[in-house]
Order: structure tokens, then C-alpha cells, then sequence
């Protein structure tokens, strides 16, 4: 087994006997080193796990250790999750919990010598897909062109539009954008149509997306405004009191622009990286390339963008054609 990583949060407390408790720490630090699971995501896995131990504990009268978990039966595995369903405990939150747990079970399987066949009978609750909410492209560029009209300190206008438009132009997560340094600020600045831009995403994986001459000449206008030292390694992007910006503000940021322009409460940060995603399929991109832009593990994330696209078919239709009215 691997060893615990150093620098996690400890492992929530939990019931569990010294054998299993090590396996635990052990595929804790097998998620983070090999898996490169994020500390949030491994703080939900914790908790997930310690209410399942927590709650066979109080079912079969004690903590479990490994040949306890492998002995456990259907039922038991059922039994937690009506008492999680009983809390009224959201599909997505018991959808997640069986997951870990299963994820656990198969990990154990692999490094441990065997885990539990029984919890292939449990089926995962059925969740509602959440479908993107992306903005129109000419709505897209407003909340752009009015980040600068909208501020009236000229370097922190500059600073907004800058940030958006490297969300929009390509499709990145807020923190995303606003982990990028200074010198990577000034590549993008000096880069021309057709560069591609390194990104680190999700699990600290890298992915590359075209740097667009748009976005690097609102990067450089920002720079050149820019009151702060031009530190390599500062974060590019900058409160005014110098500080690193942080997504709050950001999101501050955006309300204002959404009551400026009259735009829906869906239009947020996020929203611009849906706007880049769904006008890339409309105009034809290829699904998987789209999935690497976005740096998706799974192509099913990105298949969701399809669906809006349908919507947008489905509704020409009954707008145009006679039959349909």
C-alpha cells in the first residue's frame, strides 16, 4: 500500500479498528499522489467514509476493521443509505456517498486483498443532469465591453476586461485564471494568433488551449496599467489594494455587470466558460476537441453541451416551421 501523504487534513474521526483505519490513511494518500485528487475533494471523501463507518458502528454494535467491511451484506450497505435518505440528505449528496464507498471497496480489492461483492446490487440514485446555462455570444462579449465602462479606476477596468476575456476566449475556470503569475500574464500578452497557452486544471493536470491575440492584448493593456511591481511570480491579477484577487470579488464583479445589462442570475464567471464551450459546438467544433479544451476527464461531462444545443434546434422549429404551432 502506499504511504499516507504528508500535507492532507487528517482523517475525519471515524469508527473504525486499527487495520481498517491504515487503509484508510493508505488510500487517502494513493487518491492525492495518484489520483491527484483535489484537498476539497478528499475532505468529501472523508466525510463520506466516516458516516458510513460511523453508522455501521451504531448498527452492528462496534467499529469495523477489514474482515468486518468484507463480511458486510446488501442490506447493511442499504440500511445506511435510508438512514442518509431519512436526513433528507439531497440525490447528488447520496449519490456521492455510495460512490466513495464503492471507490474505497474497489481500492481495497486491488491493494488489500479483497473487498465487498455486495455492493454491486446497490443501484446509485438517479440524478437529474444539470444542463449549462451559457450566455448568448452577444451577451457574452457585453459583459466584457461593460467590465470597462463599468469601473472608474482605469488599471482596475482594465483588469476586469482582461479577466473575462480570458474566461470567455478560453474556456477557463475562474481558478484557473486567477492562478496564472505575472510572467505567464506577459507571454499571453506577447503571443500571437495560433499560441497555445498552458493551463492547470482540476487534479493538476495540464492542458493547452489557444492563446487568442483578443485576449493577450487586453492582458497587456491591464499590465501597462498595472500599478504593482511587475514581479514575476506575483499573481497576475491584482486587488487595488495589491493583493491576489480572489473568486469573491470576482463574483461581486459579475453581479454588478448581470443588474447593468439585465441578464439572468445564471450569468456568473462560470457561466463564460459554458458560453465558450456551447458557441464552439454551434459553430462546429468537434466534441472531443471541446473535451480537451476544457480539459473534461470524461466525454460525457462535455456531451452535456449537446443537449443545449438541441433546445436551441427544438425551438427554431416550433418558432418556424407552421406544423409545429
Amino acid at each position: 500500500m502506499a504511504r499516507p501523504a504528508q500535507g492532507l487534513e487528517p482523517t475525519p474521526s471515524i469508527a473504525a479498528k486499527p487495520d481498517l483505519a491504515a487503509a484508510i490513511a493508505s488510500w487517502r494518500a494513493w487518491l492525492a499522489h495518484e489520483r491527484r485528487a483535489s484537498p476539497h475533494t478528499l475532505a468529501a471523501y472523508g466525510r463520506d467514509l466516516a458516516d458510513f463507518l460511523a453508522a455501521m458502528a451504531a448498527h452492528l454494535g462496534g467499529p469495523l476493521g477489514l474482515a468486518e467491511l468484507r463480511a458486510l451484506k446488501t442490506a447493511d450497505f442499504r440500511a445506511w443509505l435510508a438512514a442518509r435518505h431519512a436526513r433528507h440528505l439531497a440525490r447528488t449528496s447520496l449519490a456521492r456517498g455510495l460512490s466513495t464507498v464503492r471507490g474505497f471497496v474497489a481500492y481495497l480489492e486491488r491493494h488489500a486483498g479483497g473487498g465487498n461483492t455486495e455492493l454491486a446490487a446497490l443501484k446509485t440514485p438517479r440524478l437529474k443532469r444539470a444542463v449549462p446555462k451559457p450566455l448568448a455570444p452577444e451577451d457574452a462579449l457585453g459583459v466584457i465591453e461593460e467590465a470597462e465602462a463599468a469601473h472608474q479606476v482605469p488599471w482596475l477596468a482594465k483588469r476586469d476586461v482582461a479577466l473575462f476575456a480570458l474566461l470567455y476566449g478560453c474556456g477557463l475556470r475562474l481558478s484557473e485564471a486567477l492562478s496564472f503569475r505575472r510572467r505567464e500574464g506577459e507571454e499571453m500578452a506577447r503571443a500571437s494568433s495560433g499560441t497555445m497557452l498552458t493551463v492547470r486544471g482540476k487534479g493538476n493536470k495540464e492542458r493547452r488551449v489557444p492563446a487568442l491575440a483578443a485576449v493577450g492584448a487586453a492582458i497587456g493593456e491591464y499590465l501597462v496599467l498595472c500599478p504593482f511591481p511587475a514581479e514575476a511570480d506575483a499573481k497576475l491579477f491584482r486587488t487595488r489594494r495589491g493583493g491576489a484577487l480572489g473568486p469573491r470579488e470576482v463574483q461581486r464583479r459579475m453581479q454588478e455587470l448581470r443588474r447593468r445589462l439585465g441578464l439572468p442570475e445564471t450569468a456568473t464567471p462560470h457561466a463564460l466558460r459554458h458560453s465558450f464551450a456551447t458557441h464552439l459546438l454551434a459553430g462546429g467544433a468537434d466534441l472531443r476537441a471541446i473535451q480537451e479544451l476544457l480539459g473534461h476527464a470524461s466525454l460525457s461531462t462535455t456531451q452535456r453541451y449537446t443537449e443545449i444545443a438541441d433546445e436551441a434546434l427544438l425551438k427554431v422549429f416550433h418558432d418556424a416551421h407552421p406544423r409545429a404551432r
